[in-house]
């Protein structure tokens, strides 16, 4: 049977009062049926009223009853791989005195990617109280060159007990008076915390954003790793046909998206502008706007320095700042060729921006209100698990199939917003969702349309200024955008 409580929140202390049960008192309806992983009861749960309209459940469900085992990591650094791979190394092992098991494990299938076959090879298993003989494990196989880790049980993405432990915010728009936005902080070359990017906001709540560019250079980090729209300005293009969501006042829905940026010079020439606040690659017209706050790449292209007018009022070489109140075209290669010839200072060179819903195949009207985000993977659509692991690039074992911390954004039939977390990371305490796990939270919480944000370290949830799940680093981790409820 489900344990419930009410608490009442104000700026500076939570207060909590006993209360008969929930129903009818909750701005959306919480599912009261079981919880849809583990065992099949109903979970523990506390209700946190934190504002008209805006409720906060914590749900805990499950034990830990698993321990550990030694992954042998194969020769690309990942614990699985194909099957002669995986005999491979388990031979390695053999030959160095342990004793291998081979274990097929299947990568679930996705909407848009089959499922696959993969191969672990794992060394021995103890109970939870004595990783510290798996820990020696590793250390001998080591000393063979042989390279692997300690893995917790929970972690794996097969059958568990769990623990879970989830924060999930429910806002009612047939309530709640505010509205939603995204943020990309002060910047968007630096990461900053949910809950530093939700202050200038007043934001009431609010969790990390989608993925971002770790694989970019140091200076701009913090890059989306797809669309970005806060206030109607586009600030990061978008990758066609991820998923993402579209924001404008209460109204929320969740689609895929492609962004389309076209730079018009008075000579009447046209080109694409292939990149907005990233660095460029070879022959590419990119967008600075001022919210990039970092340099330019000086990477030997060149620049037109644009006025809001879409006047040039200087041409430079490649690497400066973006000017308040102005935007930068960068080109390199034959894109440094056009600036030069079609750009060049007393022109005016007009930029067109659209965002096309590719579910409607309509335009985004990119107003003050309307706040874009990229996802990382699309979870349900229309009231079933429909993953997009192929196209939102996550289609591997690692982010299908294991159990990591996750955040979640979903839809709920009457228009109202969900935003979940599910701690992990914390062997014992709590387990993570592996991708599938992640769909089925959010079927059960009521969402019609869902998508998986940036998890792992990521994961944040803040309601009135402070972290209320457990993050998985110890503490917050900067990150690229967030997704915030506010006044």
């Amino acid at each position: 049977m489900s344990r419930r409580f009410v608490v009442g929140i104000s700026a500076t202390t939570l207060v909590a009062t006993a209360t008969p049960a929930l129903a009818g008192q909750t701005a959306l309806p919480f599912p009261s049926s079981a919880f849809p992983l583990g065992a099949r009861v109903a979970p523990v749960t506390k209700q946190l009223n934190v504002a008209p309209g805006i409720d906060l459940f914590t749900v805990r469900h499950g034990t830990s009853t698993q321990g550990w085992t030694v992954a042998v990591l194969m020769p690309n650094g990942h614990e699985d791989g194909a099957l002669g791979t995986a005999q491979r190394k388990a031979a390695e092992v053999e030959a160095a005195g342990f004793t291998p098991e081979i274990q097929r494990v299947v990568q679930p299938a996705a909407a848009d990617a089959p499922a696959v076959e993969r191969y672990l090879v794992r060394v021995g298993q103890w109970p939870f109280k004595q990783r510290a003989a798996a820990d020696k494990v590793v250390k001998e196989l080591k000393a063979f060159d042989i390279k692997a880790k300690a893995d917790y049980l929970g972690d794996d993405g097969l059958e568990s007990t769990g623990p879970w432990n989830l924060r999930v915010l429910t806002i009612d728009p047939r309530t709640f008076r505010g509205s939603f936005k995204t943020s990309i902080g002060k910047s968007i070359a630096k990461r900053e915390t949910t809950s530093s990017m939700g202050k200038p906001l007043g934001a009431i709540a609010g969790v990390n954003g989608g993925f971002f560019n770790i694989h970019t250079v140091k200076e701009i980090k913090g890059d989306p790793m797809g669309i970005s729209v806060v206030g109607g300005k586009l600030l990061s293009e978008a990758v066609e046909g991820r998923t993402g969501l579209v924001l404008n006042g209460r109204k929320v829905r969740i689609t895929e998206l492609k962004s389309a940026l076209t730079a018009t010079s008075s000579d009447g020439e046209k080109t694409e502008i292939h990149g907005v606040n990233r660095a460029p690659a070879a022959d590419e017209l990119v967008l600075y706007t001022e919210e990039f706050g970092a340099k330019t790449a000086a990477d030997g292209g060149t620049e037109a320095v644009i006025d809001a007018q879409g006047r040039v009022v200087s041409a430079r070489q490649a690497g400066g700042v973006v000017p308040r109140g102005f935007s930068v075209l960068h080109g390199t290669g034959l894109m440094s060729d056009w600036l030069l010839e079609h750009a060049a200072e007393t022109a005016t060179v007009k930029v067109d921006t659209k965002v096309i819903d590719l579910r409607t195949k309509r335009a985004v009207p990119l107003t003050p209100q309307t706040y874009v985000m990229a996802g990382g993977v699309g979870l349900v659509r229309n009231g079933r698990i429909h993953i997009s692991a192929l196209a939102d690039g996550q289609a591997s074992l690692n982010m299908m199939l294991r159990r990591h911390p996750r955040t979640m954004a979903g839809v709920t039939k009457n228009g109202g917003l969900i935003l979940a977390t599910v701690d992990g990371r914390v062997p014992g305490v709590t387990v993570g969702a592996s991708m599938v796990e992640a769909a089925q939270l959010m079927r059960w919480l009521g969402a019609k349309q869902a998508i998986n944000l940036d998890g792992g370290g990521s994961s944040a949830m803040i309601v009135r200024g402070k972290v209320v799940n457990r993050p998985s680093d110890g503490a917050e981790r900067p990150v690229g955008d967030g997704l915030f409820v506010t006044p």
